[in-house]
């Protein structure tokens, strides 16, 4: 039965559960569910690996949308669940836990005693969790000494308990208290991002990002700036873990409702495959155009299509534009045909695909804010619907991009070598 369930299982980040009845006897996160539990059927399984695989009666997973939230959830499970192979470790030492003590400047720290959060199952995912947390949010480890600590140099104790302490300056408003009020809301943020509080810590440096800007201090503003783009990077869209453990199916609902809403806002009946375009140049030069699709708002990455511009005014967006359409009309047939084209671009690119590709639903992005052209209105997007768009369009750009400076590498190195 576990054998038959495989072929069903995504290459996304998730949770897996193996049960005996049902009782979960052994859950683990996956970057790639699909690559990490086929590993359990090879030959080569240490002992108790392959005792806890002939235990299992059937095979449950939680699809997620990042490798943050696969950790967390995991975490979640096993403190919940506490299942047999989970307990009994490799080396039969206590799991690890993460703890933000109660300092006057609180620490963030490993225990192998009860913490905050946890247990985590291994020393690595402890350390996965903490070092992607610690690059967005600094903070410390160490207890408070007398000179600023190694991490300091290095950006990820900043501001330093220590160098705040040495100070003499304090009192409201001094340089002092300003960084210790700096340093507890870097605590305040990792503590709700172990919560899977995402949404509530992203707004939260929303409204600072604003705050400094709209006060000129416009050097705190891009300091915030990037902690949103970091805390996207490895969040985005974010999700409560408690919402995946009400509903393990959420990640296909998710995806189901976004459909839905961005088909009714296209006036499509049944939406399935959607194909975006997206331009990518460096002033004029090596003009290249992806094409990604997207069938049940997932990635289709084997129907991916790059574009070498070949025309000569291949710097004006609107002649590539044409020349791709003229191309992907052409391969309709082999390709198969889209319920929807999205088009990385304003009116006057919608209206080029339009001229070529007659009888397909084509629609184009508008930006800051984002808002999709549908014929001649510009429809702002709600969450669900924005969400899928959004995946689509950054998709578009990355594909676009990468080729792009796949081609100029291959300049750079044809000159040199020249």
């Amino acid at each position: 039965m576990l054998k038959n369930s495989l072929p069903k299982l995504p290459e996304t980040p998730g949770v897996y559960i193996f049960s005996q009845g049902k009782k979960p006897i052994y859950i683990g996160k996956a970057i790639n569910l699909k690559r990490r539990v086929y590993s359990y059927f090879d030959l080569d399984l240490a002992p108790k690996t392959a005792q806890m695989v002939t235990s299992a009666e059937t095979l449950k997973f939680i699809r997620v949308e990042s490798e943050l939230e696969a950790l967390l959830l995991e975490a979640t499970l096993i403190r919940k669940h506490m299942p047999k192979y989970n307990v009994i470790s490799k080396d039969d030492k206590h799991p690890l836990y993460i703890t933000i003590t109660k300092d006057k400047f609180p620490r963030v720290i490993m225990t192998r005693r009860n913490g905050n959060f946890g247990p985590f199952p291994s020393s690595r995912n402890v350390y996965s969790v903490l070092k992607m947390l610690r690059k967005i949010f600094p903070y410390s480890d160490h207890k408070l000494g007398k000179k600023a600590c190694f991490y300091s140099h290095i950006g990820l104790c900043n501001p330093c308990p220590n160098e705040i302490v040495q100070s003499t300056e304090w009192g409201t408003g001094s340089a002092s208290e300003v960084l210790r009020k700096k340093y507890l809301k870097n605590i305040k943020h990792v503590k709700s991002i172990l919560e899977g509080r995402f949404i509530k810590v992203r707004n939260d440096l929303e409204k600072e990002m604003l705050i400094a800007s709209k006060n000129q201090n416009f050097e705190t503003a891009v300091d915030v700036r990037d902690q949103i783009q970091k805390l996207d990077y490895i969040t985005k869209p974010q999700m409560p873990t408690d919402f995946y453990i009400e509903n393990p199916n959420l990640y296909e609902d998710q995806r189901n409702l976004e459909i839905k809403e961005l088909a009714k806002i296209v006036n499509i009946k049944n939406l399935k495959r959607i194909e975006c375009f997206d331009i990518a140049h460096l002033a004029g030069t090596d003009p290249t155009a992806s094409m990604v699709v997207f069938v049940d708002g997932e990635a289709e990455k084997s129907e991916y299509r790059h574009f070498k511009i070949r025309q000569k005014n291949g710097q004006s967006d609107y002649d590539s534009m044409r020349e791709v359409a003229e191309r992907r009309l052409k391969n309709m047939t082999l390709w198969g045909v889209p319920d929807l084209i999205i088009v990385d671009g304003g009116l006057g690119q919608v209206k080029i695909f339009k001229e070529v590709i007659k009888d397909i639903p084509i629609v184009g992005i508008a930006k800051h804010p984002d808002r999709l052209i549908v014929g001649e209105e510009k429809i702002k997007l709600e969450d669900l619907a924005l969400n899928l768009v959004q995946r689509i369009r950054d998709e578009a750009h990355r594909f676009a991009r990468r080729y792009h400076h796949h081609l100029i590498s291959k300049e750079y190195k044809y000159a040199n070598h020249s």
